[in-house]
């Protein structure tokens, strides 16, 4: 505990680390506050029946994603989730197009340009997703006439374009995050997003275990703990790496004439190299089989996030996507190329094809486990309901909200404590530097 407090104290004498973490700080508090702030023409208190619809499902899942303002009809109701889906979309076209191709490979001057095509695709996505929302919540939702104030043309152009403003400011307080702050802005709103959601589903389910036979504090403790101990598999899911070693050629140092010995390093390979995406293209896909399971009843079935067959299938997916997705961000062929080019070689094989070959083994092998355990902890919420734990309390157990809380957590930890190293080695420069002058 004095370690921690000790820490918080070298945070708060680094002027620059202390300035980061406070305008994060008052970001991620404007964010919040703007997940609160009702669209024009809606009567927030007729809202119940939009909050019963998104307490469990797929709807469930994207009303955590953005804080609950989702449910509330919010002027960020949609979010940052088109960002997301822009970035997907331009980096899954960076496969097919050779301008995006290109432009990944012009360095910082490519990446700018790459971000204003997200940019421009996002707002295309929020042009097609708010009158999609709009529609949902007036038709859909089972809301009251009376929550709507004002209906029309009025009402529909306001909104999407509050909507899409809404998207768009989200985006911008992402990116000065991550730009002016501690980094991974749009990961970061995000979690924040979800950890909102704390504190309602803990109390919603310590209501639930303090009815009669429910099994009361003591089952919350025995939840609590299987909570931790999930929580200790996701960081090693998500921090677990296969290191390859490498062994660079010796060196002739030219001031000396002698032979430097070859530097012995590493390439870390992921467990789990493809993080959050398997889950997020595997949910887009199972709306397909829910679609179905509507319209015809022999796949009644499928339509049950928490049924055995949603969740077979929703597994498999995940591990195909896995592979699939690692298969398309890892470039090992370029790997060992780079390798080639900077003398550096992996010990028993040939630099060039036949490094890249064994690179793309390794990464083969290395997924199945990763991908299993991926699937895995995406369909456990909806083994732990089974046992009477209430949805939104499950969600907290496992699948995409799980993995990027603490994905985030982990970055950002990294991230202060490369400030507090970089301070502290500079003071020791200093020191060093001071008492040679006294020597001298």
């Amino acid at each position: 505990m004095m370690n921690f407090i000790n820490t918080l104290k070298d945070i708060w004498k680094i002027e620059e680390l202390k300035e980061k973490l406070l305008l994060t700080l008052g970001l991620i508090a404007v964010y919040r506050f703007m997940a609160a702030v009702p669209l024009p023409g809606i009567d927030p208190t007729q809202l119940s029946a939009l909050k019963d619809s998104t307490d469990s499902g797929l709807l469930g899942l994207l009303n955590a994603f953005t804080g609950g303002a989702f449910a509330r009809a919010s002027v960020m109701a949609l979010g940052i989730m088109p960002y997301i889906s822009a970035s997907i979309v331009v980096q899954l076209m960076g496969i097919a197009v050779p301008y995006l191709q290109k432009l990944q490979k012009d360095g910082e001057s490519g990446r700018k340009k790459i971000t204003q095509i997200t940019r421009w695709l996002t707002i295309a996505i929020t042009l097609f997703q708010a009158p999609t929302y709009i529609g949902v919540i007036q038709n859909q939702m089972g809301l009251p006439p009376e929550a709507f104030l004002v209906t029309g043309a009025t009402f529909w152009v306001s909104s999407i374009i509050l909507l899409s403003a809404g998207t768009i400011f989200a985006m911008w307080l992402g990116e000065r995050i991550t730009d002016k702050g501690v980094g991974n802005g749009i990961s970061l709103l995000i979690t924040v997003g979800i950890i909102a959601n704390f504190p309602a589903a803990f109390m919603q389910e310590l209501i639930s275990k303090q009815t009669a036979g429910a099994g009361g504090i003591m089952m919350i403790l025995i939840e609590l703990i299987v909570w931790f101990v999930v929580i200790l598999l996701t960081v090693l899911l998500v921090t677990a790496v296969r290191k390859v070693a490498v062994q660079y050629a010796r060196r002739t140092a030219v001031t000396n004439i002698k032979d430097v010995d070859g530097a012995r390093q590493y390439i870390p390979l992921k467990l789990n190299a493809a993080g959050v995406m398997p889950i997020i293209f595997a949910q887009a896909i199972m709306f397909l089989p829910i679609a179905l399971g509507q319209k015809y009843p022999a796949f009644n079935s499928l339509t049950d996030i928490n049924g055995l067959w949603y969740n077979v299938i929703f597994a498999l997916l995940i591990i195909v996507f896995s592979y699939f997705y690692t298969a398309i961000t890892i470039p090992t062929n370029k790997m060992a190329e780079d390798l080639k080019r900077s003398n550096g070689f992996v010990p028993g094989y040939k630099p060039g094809e036949e490094t890249a070959s064994f690179l793309d083994s390794v990464l083969s092998k290395i997924t199945l486990p990763g991908s299993i355990f991926l699937a895995a902890l995406s369909i456990l919420p909806a083994i732990i309901v089974k046992f009477g734990v209430t949805q939104n309390w499950a969600m907290f157990y496992g699948g995409t909200s799980l993995i990027i809380m603490v994905g985030v957590a982990i970055d950002t930890i990294q991230q202060i404590n490369s400030y507090l190293l970089n301070s502290r080695y500079d003071g020791l420069m200093k020191t060093g530097n001071s008492n040679r002058k006294s020597l001298k």
